[in-house]
């Protein structure tokens, strides 16, 4: 048979095209199938890494509570797939597991602490309970090395089936009525939160309770407490000759300048002492004639049954007993402080509160001018 060069060039193009044709899906072939490995083999580090994150290293974790988590977490696998990836892990982390049935795993004693690029639920909760909670009383130093995790906390709940099951259904209530925290200056809190943390002094625009008129002080940090809404900072100034501790509330700081002098703290400051002692402005004119100023002081409560009921159940002190009395009556004994925190909790009661020991005590909850006189002498 003749070919003519005509037919024999369009038979060449033909057949380059094929070839051409056969080359291209096998390229793609060829990429789809390492797309698809390395989709693969991402989905496997993920999964991994998290079981990973799941073990301790004092407390052995059955694989049965690994699956859970990681099926809480959105990875559709079996158990036996994760008994699968806690072997292959054995061979490059230093894991070991136990001979109980269930079996456990767990970090070796001797093994780094580890630093994952992940966290298991639990950690995520507690994260992101803190970021909710705590944020107000921790330094930005401290703030600006946890923001990544709470990023990461915030993530790994996202998608998960436990923002239903707990983030949805926990919150922290106060006990007393919520009131709306007053307007803190940011720069001021970040430079005192600086300051407080390198022990540094500050030099500072603050205006009193008492004044219209802001003041400059420079101070010295000590520490930061939050009672409530209010942040107080524990400060001595440094134009006061007997180093006063005093209470300086954040949102009344109009401007704050970090000094390059070290602050100063009394000799023997413990914060915890200086609290029991009735620091706080916690403090009452008619306790302190008493040893201690009334600390650790043994009182008896007489309450309607009514009104005393909650006490039954969250006690003042650890060695506080009850007594139920003829008349729908109760009373309480029980070791505590004596501050002017006691009595305005104590007020609270009104006409449920009967009597009060010591008398001194009963005293303070029916002076309501002394007490308020205390409070107006905070910073």
């Amino acid at each position: 048979m003749t070919v003519h060069s005509t037919d024999a060039g369009l038979l060449q193009d033909q057949t380059d095209s094929i070839e051409t044709a056969n080359t291209v899906a096998a390229t793609d072939n060829n990429v789809s199938e390492n797309s698809s490995d390395n989709r693969h083999g991402a989905a496997t580090t993920a999964r991994q890494w998290q079981v990973l994150s799941q073990l301790q290293r004092n407390r052995w974790v059955g694989t049965t509570h690994i699956y859970e988590q990681l099926m809480m977490a959105g990875f559709d696998i079996s158990l036996r797939t994760v008994q699968r990836d806690l072997n292959a892990l054995a061979k490059r982390f230093p894991i070991e597991k136990n001979n109980a049935n269930p079996q456990g795993w767990r970090w070796c004693d001797d093994a780094p602490l580890q630093s994952l690029p992940h966290m298991n639920l639990s950690q995520a909760v507690a994260f992101n309970m803190v970021e909710a909670n705590l944020t107000q009383l921790l330094p930005p130093v401290i703030l600006d090395e946890l923001f990544p995790w709470f990023d990461l906390a915030r993530r790994q709940l996202k998608n998960s089936k436990v923002t239903h099951s707990w983030i949805d259904r926990v919150r922290i209530e106060p006990a007393t009525q919520p009131l709306i925290a007053p307007h803190i200056d940011l720069d001021s809190k970040d430079n005192i939160y600086h300051a407080l943390f390198y022990q540094l002094q500050i030099k500072a625009c603050y205006t009193r309770s008492n004044k219209s008129q802001a003041g400059e002080y420079i101070l010295n940090p000590i520490a930061i407490i939050q009672r409530g809404v209010i942040i107080y900072l524990l400060a001595t100034r440094t134009d006061d000759p007997e180093t006063v501790i005093r209470t300086f509330a954040l949102h009344r700081f109009a401007s704050v300048e970090i000094l390059e002098s070290s602050a100063k703290t009394p000799d023997e400051f413990q914060l915890d002492t200086y609290l029991d002692a009735g620091g706080m402005g916690f403090s009452h004119p008619l306790f302190r004639e008493l040893a201690d100023h009334g600390k650790n002081t043994p009182i008896e409560l007489q309450f309607t049954k009514q009104a005393g009921k909650s006490l039954t159940e969250s006690k003042l002190s650890d060695d506080q007993t009850v007594t139920l009395n003829d008349g729908d009556t109760l009373t309480i004994q029980a070791t505590v402080n004596l501050t002017s925190q006691l009595v305005w909790w104590l007020r609270g009661f009104g006409s449920g509160l009967l009597n009060a020991k010591p008398e001194l005590l009963y005293q303070a909850v029916l002076d309501k001018a002394v007490l308020d006189e205390t409070l107006d002498n905070q910073s």
